[in-house]
């Protein structure tokens, strides 16, 4: 029998809680959880060195995703400069996502501000025949657009407009090229405003295509001896949705558990906790997409190991960045003209190099006479404060 590529232990357990420090193990090192997990997209994390990543950051473990790198530059170029930590000089463990997510986000999503938690409304029945109606001259006429069926999802690049199809089989195969260490089956994600029974079509559908990604990553004796497979609990808003969805991949035979899909705010902890109640202990679980300071610690007491989020470097892009608070955390926008004359420290808690040898001052100087240094040194600063951030509640969980 094959010794599973990914595994996990459980160091300590939060009393009376689901939360627990743990440790996964992977091909490229192991990680300490709970982590968080710094998004690279394309491949790179937008504005750093990927030397930056452990001589600045100090993460353990970095993100990848399918569906833009199936673009951009195609897995086989990937697969032929022998894979994604050749490729990007990423030392480290990895994770590529399914693709479904951007799939959903860039097609039948775009341009309707829809994101994994409900906000305002959509129309249901419109976005549903969006879904669910193919038709090959409407899909080259619309860009932004995805078809989903029974078999997978067909939709045109943000790109070019070049059409492209996806099914479970064919998502794996590119993770295979990609040779991450860990990868996602391939998922069906919905709107937050979906109703209850689309969601109910769509998670049922997920878990179809569950079975189908774990017969394709059988089928690749190789991959199967480097690469873990987690499988990705949808439900959308809905708690027994939810649960169903927890039962049936708990019984599948996968290395850990993504927490996909859309949620309500209001409902994310719960949402979260119905989950994790059911899901195997010994295995890990990963909440997608969803990574700010206080939504972290929810989940770490609600019994999430790994975290992801693009906020870090997004933000900084635009002048923003963390601060801690007497009472927690706070984003302050250095674009404000209030900071053009601040020569503190751009975060007086924080012991990273960008706040041991810059001002607030100097960062709104880069930000409004729009230098590049500025993205860099922001991104800087907000990945390492939400790395050590999840790295204290570790040190939390052990000191107990």
């Amino acid at each position: 029998m094959i010794k599973p590529p990914v595994t996990f232990e459980v160091v300590k357990r939060i009393s009376g809680t689901l939360g627990r420090a743990g440790i996964i193990h992977t091909p490229h090192g192991d990680i300490e959880t709970p982590a968080f997990v710094v998004v690279g997209t394309k491949g790179t994390v937008k504005s750093l060195k990927p030397e930056d990543m452990a001589e600045y950051v100090g993460n353990q473990v970095a993100l990848a995703n399918t569906y833009h790198l199936f673009l951009q530059p195609g897995a086989d170029v990937i697969k032929e400069a022998g894979g994604l930590h050749k490729f990007s000089n990423w030392d480290l463990p990895t994770i590529t996502d399914s693709g479904g997510f951007q799939v959903f986000s860039l097609g039948a999503a775009f341009g309707k501000g829809v994101t994994k938690f409900a906000k305002g409304e959509t129309d249901d029945k419109t976005e549903k025949s969006e879904l669910n109606v193919y038709s090959k001259k409407l899909a080259e006429e619309h860009g932004k657009l995805c078809v989903i069926d029974e078999e997978g999802v067909t939709f045109t690049s943000h790109i070019d407009g070049s059409m492209h199809r996806f099914t479970a089989e064919r998502s794996i195969e590119i993770q295979h090229d990609i040779g991450a260490d860990i990868i996602i089956a391939f998922d069906e994600c919905t709107s937050p405003t979906a109703d209850k029974a689309y969601q109910e079509e769509a998670m049922d559908r997920t878990h179809r295509w569950a079975k189908r990604s774990i017969l394709a990553h059988k089928q690749n004796f190789e991959a199967l001896k480097k690469q873990g497979l987690y499988g990705v609990v949808q439900g959308g808003r809905h708690l027994d949705l939810r649960q169903t969805s927890a039962r049936t991949l708990a019984d599948m035979d996968f290395d850990g558990f993504g927490i996909g899909g859309s949620f309500s705010k209001e409902d994310l902890g719960e949402a979260i906790q119905v989950v994790n109640e059911i899901l195997p202990e010994d295995k890990p679980r990963h909440l997608l997409g969803i990574g700010e300071p206080m939504d972290i610690v929810e989940g770490v007491r609600l019994g999430c190991d790994t975290f992801d989020c693009v906020a870090p470097t997004r933000i900084a892009r635009t002048g923003t960045i963390y601060e801690r608070t007497n009472d927690g955390h706070k984003r302050i926008n250095l674009m404000n003209s209030k900071y053009r004359r601040d020569f503190s420290k751009p975060d007086e808690s924080c012991d990273c190099y960008v706040c041991q040898n810059y001002t607030k001052a100097y960062l709104a100087h880069l930000f409004h006479s729009r230098e590049m240094l500025g993205a860099h040194l922001a991104s800087l600063h907000n990945l390492y404060y939400i790395v050590n951030f999840t790295k204290r509640l570790r040190e939390e969980i052990l000191l107990a």
